[in-house]
Formats: structure tokens, C-alpha cells, sequence
């Protein structure tokens, strides 16, 4: 049992290393967590329903998730070759897709929210 909780703990350790190597060294996981951080302000403060609410800031978490995911393509493509390369070009934009296609399933889910509200 003792050695699930240490495998448990190191992963941990990882997971906050990686994080903060990302915090470190890529602004538009500030500007995410800023948009986040509105998001889930308005989240609270507008009479929606808990499920709405779940699924506003699950999807803002998502859209950081899709970020670090990013940044390790990246990396890994850097660390293969810096050289440019169409594939190397093909493989970073398409994790930077990734991060803007969460980033507009959010605001869609706003807009829906929004919309509940209004009519």
C-alpha cells in the first residue's frame, strides 16, 4: 500500500514540475488562466444552474489541459530537430489548433448559457 501512495506522490511531483515549467515559459497559459479566472467569476455570480456551471469552468480547466499538451509538442518537436520542417511546422500548429478549438467549444458553451438566460 505504501508503494501506491510514492508512485502516487512522484507523479504528483512531475505533474507540478511540468506545470510550472509551462507557467514559466508560455504566455498564453497566463492569458488562459486570465480568461479562466473572468470566466469562473461570472460562473458564480450568474443564476445558472450547477450543471452549467460545472460544465463552464470543466471546459476552462480543458482549454489549460489542451495548453500543456501544446507545450509538450512543442518541446518534443524542438527537441527532435530545431531545423525547419513542414512537418515539424504541421505538428505545433496543429496542437496550437487544439487549444483554440477548446478554447471556442467555451465560448460556445457561453453563448448557449447566455442564451438560456435571455430567453
Amino acid at each position: 500500500m505504501r508503494e501506491h501512495y510514492e508512485r502516487l506522490r512522484i507523479r504528483a511531483l512531475w505533474s507540478w514540475q511540468g506545470l510550472k515549467h509551462i507557467w514559466r515559459t508560455e504566455g498564453s497559459l497566463h492569458q488562459w488562466m486570465w480568461a479562466n479566472i473572468i470566466s469562473a467569476a461570472l460562473a458564480f455570480a450568474l443564476p445558472i444552474t450547477a450543471g452549467e456551471r460545472g460544465m463552464l469552468l470543466m471546459g476552462g480547466v480543458m482549454v489549460l489541459a489542451f495548453e500543456c499538451l501544446n507545450t509538450a509538442i512543442e518541446r518534443v518537436v524542438d527537441d527532435v530537430s530545431e531545423e525547419r520542417r513542414a512537418l515539424a511546422k504541421q505538428a505545433k500548429d496543429s496542437g496550437s489548433a487544439a487549444v483554440a478549438v477548446a478554447g471556442a467549444a467555451v465560448g460556445l458553451a457561453w453563448l448557449c448559457v447566455l442564451g438560456g438566460l435571455v430567453l
